[in-house]
């Protein structure tokens, strides 16, 4: 295999004296200033598979005409050194060329599989950082043909520019439909409930003046206890020391990136079956894969007996749970950022995100569909909660109160004291092209973060991508994960299916 060498760029946001261009620069917000930190220096990849080989001169001449226009893409991050060390965007000239890799890529002379390369190649991506020097955003494309696609296109950019939310916003307003040019992709909507609907209470007769009392008082509780135990994991509570846990110092290895692709249609088929949304069937699939790979990993050198949910290697009372971000600014819609880049207009932008611990349940079950009705209960318990506003309210007032230092140090020790980080995102439900390039797949994640595993689901089409985002000295069979996790969503549907509960 040709090698290709990435060389780790060790510059430091740029530091400059006040002057006029920094004056009437914009200040990083704090939760963007907090992934400058050492130890939350994290990278956003959004891997794609296009289905006709790549033009890099298409791909450059389409960012030239709209992705850089967006203030956060064409600006420098500058530390004022005269000013506590205060960051602020500096918008900047953009050379195209220097932000986007094409490496040389010798088909013929490949010692692996181009599945492989691939792979190997977003590994080692993984161990550099962005250069500082320039817009915090580069783009590889790499023309290799691979089982599913002609060419990999990988955008990264730094987790300062936006949330995840927004940056996936930011990408689908450089799409267009494949099969209508001229439109830009859709995104379903989300569907508001009122308290009742929420609470699952009738508001038939009397109890109609009581619900939403009631509901209230469910939603006060659960908010406390939550925001308690959010304080006792910055604090003291860890979660158990399983096999998947990271090590400290995991954010700064690098990462194996592997992603799979299942149905979207068998995952609403569950969803529809049990009355539920397709966050809880991923969270169910999640709980059920990492409980038969656990199993496995503790039972390693003993003799398989088989496996029920009597009979198993699992410890009693793991306790697992996920860190899962949630965006609280009202997200611009994909329109608004493509005429902020094409027509110059003004659209909501950056990180306003608050954080949300997901326990899981890790325990075998006879059942497959015990694995959903658990995850089911977890989510409905979790929205009658303002975890989220709360957290992301205590994290600004430790800003404010303690700096920028001590806040970070929180933050991570929150994250390292739990053993996951999650993500489900929502993709257009039609088919869409990168500058003429129609895409076969979406696989965002990231990389920088101090869990050992991250788990990204996003839907494309009629398509459920997830992608994992490992530390190898933790995980060292990623793919035997990712079998697991498919392995337990076809399980889930054929007992539906089994059990007839699904309806035509």
């Amino acid at each position: 295999m040709e090698s290709i060498r990435l060389l780790k760029p060790c510059l430091k946001p740029i530091a400059t004296k006040l002057n006029l261009a920094i004056e009437e620069g914009e200040p990083l917000s704090p939760s963007a200033r907090l992934f400058h930190e050492p130890n939350f220096n994290v990278h956003v990849l959004s891997i794609m598979g296009s289905k006709s080989r790549i033009n890099p001169q298409a791909i450059k001449d389409g960012l030239a005409h709209a992705f850089i226009k967006h203030p956060r893409c064409s600006s420098l991050q500058v530390v004022d050194e005269k000013n506590n060390g205060e960051m602020k965007w500096v918008p900047t000239k953009v050379d195209v060329d220097k932000h986007v890799v094409v490496p040389h890529v010798d088909e013929q002379n490949l010692h692996e599989s181009p599945e492989k390369f691939v792979e190997n190649y977003i590994y080692n991506l993984s161990k550099t950082t962005l250069d500082k020097s320039k817009p915090l955003w580069d783009l590889h494309l790499l023309n290799i043909k691979t089982s599913d696609t002609e060419g990999v296109v990988i955008l990264r950019m730094h987790h300062s520019l936006g949330d995840g939310t927004s940056l996936m916003s930011l990408f689908l307003a450089c799409t267009r439909q494949t099969a209508h040019p001229d439109k830009l992709p859709t995104i379903p909507g989300i569907k508001k409930r009122d308290i009742n609907s929420l609470c699952q209470y009738s508001t038939k007769g009397l109890w109609r003046y009581f619900a939403p009392i009631w509901c209230f008082m469910i939603l006060f509780w659960n908010t406390v206890v939550d925001v308690l135990m959010f304080m006792a994991t910055a604090m003291f509570l860890k979660d158990t020391n399983t096999p998947i846990k990271g090590r400290p110092g995991s954010e700064f290895n690098p990462r194996r990136f592997v992603h799979r692709t299942v149905s979207l249609d068998d995952m609403k088929l569950v969803k529809n079956a049990l009355d539920m949304t397709i966050n809880d069937v991923a969270l169910g699939v999640i709980q059920a894969g990492l409980s038969v790979y656990l199993n496995r990993r503790f039972g390693e050198g003993k003799k398989d007996k088989g496996a029920t949910e009597k009979n198993h290697n699992l410890p009693n009372n793991i306790r697992l749970r996920s860190s899962l971000l949630i965006n609280l600014r009202p997200t611009a819609g994909i329109q608004a950022l493509a005429d902020m880049m094409d027509k110059n207009t003004e659209a909501k932008w950056g990180n306003m995100v608050g954080s949300v611990l997901l326990p899981f349940k890790i325990a075998l079950r006879d059942d497959p569909l015990d694995y959903i009705r658990e995850a089911k209960v977890t989510s409905y318990r979790k929205k009658n909660s303002l975890e989220a506003i709360y957290t992301f309210s205590i994290s600004k007032l430790a800003l404010k109160l303690f700096g920028i230092k001590t806040t970070s140090s929180i933050s991570h020790r929150i994250l390292t004291n739990t053993t996951l980080a999650f993500s489900n995102l929502v993709g257009p439900p039609e088919k869409v092209s990168l500058y003429e390039h129609p895409l076969i797949y979406l696989a965002p994640t990231s990389y920088g973060q101090p869990q050992a595993l991250m788990i990204n689901f996003t839907s494309y089409v009629n398509k459920m991508t997830m992608v994992l985002s490992v530390d190898e000295s933790v995980i060292p069979d990623s793919h035997q994960l990712l079998d697991d996790l498919e392995q337990s969503l076809k399980l889930i549907k054929d007992a539906v299916v089994e059990r007839s509960l699904c309806q035509e």
